[in-house]
């Protein structure tokens, strides 16, 4: 069986979402898994489709990026999926695609994992650097504080009785960003 996954870091990124499913439902996955979390958080969806997926079964990625942090953590998908006897195919790898049910596919993987994560690291690196030349010029104002903004209408929400866990799902805020401005509010 193939089993899909999809995600992106971000609610916002919809179109690349569903570009992703399109894909893989193309590619004949009988199973999709799909999230918009950050590759650094918990991927629900991510652990479900590991622990779904069965011997002979294949999972299904679009690019290398979509499944895996790092090499390390490349490393250790891989090795999970091998004790299942599970493969692993990724759709879009430098233009063509590759199967970890090969020797060669899974050097080829492992090595463009290095890469990546080389690639990551010099692009985070360069990002410092940026951010610390803005900083000392002045133009760095940092990321713009959502939760803040909503400031007014979760303390209208709050003097209405409702709850914090409702607060939040009410205005896209997290829980903690609301007991915090109801904290600094008081």
């Amino acid at each position: 069986m193939l089993v899909g996954y999809a995600r992106t870091s971000t609610v916002e990124q919809e179109a690349g979402l569903e570009n992703q499913v399109a894909t893989l439902l193309a590619t004949g996955c009988n199973k999709l898994f799909a999230e918009q979390v950050s590759s650094v958080a918990m991927r629900e969806q991510f652990e479900l489709a590991l622990d779904f997926v069965r011997e002979g079964d294949v999972l299904v990625a679009t690019r290398l990026d979509r499944l895996a942090r790092s090499t390390s953590d490349f490393l250790k998908i891989i090795d999970r999926l091998d004790a299942k006897q599970v493969g692993l195919r990724i759709l879009d790898f430098g233009g063509s695609e590759i199967d970890t049910k090969s020797a060669t596919g899974r050097m080829m993987m492992t090595m463009f994992a290095a890469f990546a994560e080389f690639e990551r690291s010099l692009l985070l690196e360069r990002q410092r650097i940026g951010i610390a030349k803005a900083k000392a010029d002045g133009k760095y104002k940092g990321r713009v504080p959502t939760a803040r903004a909503m400031t007014a209408d979760i303390i209208k929400l709050k003097d209405e009785g409702v709850g914090a866990s409702d607060i939040a799902k009410e205005t896209g805020v997290s829980r903690a960003s609301v007991y915090r401005i109801l904290a600094d509010a008081a």
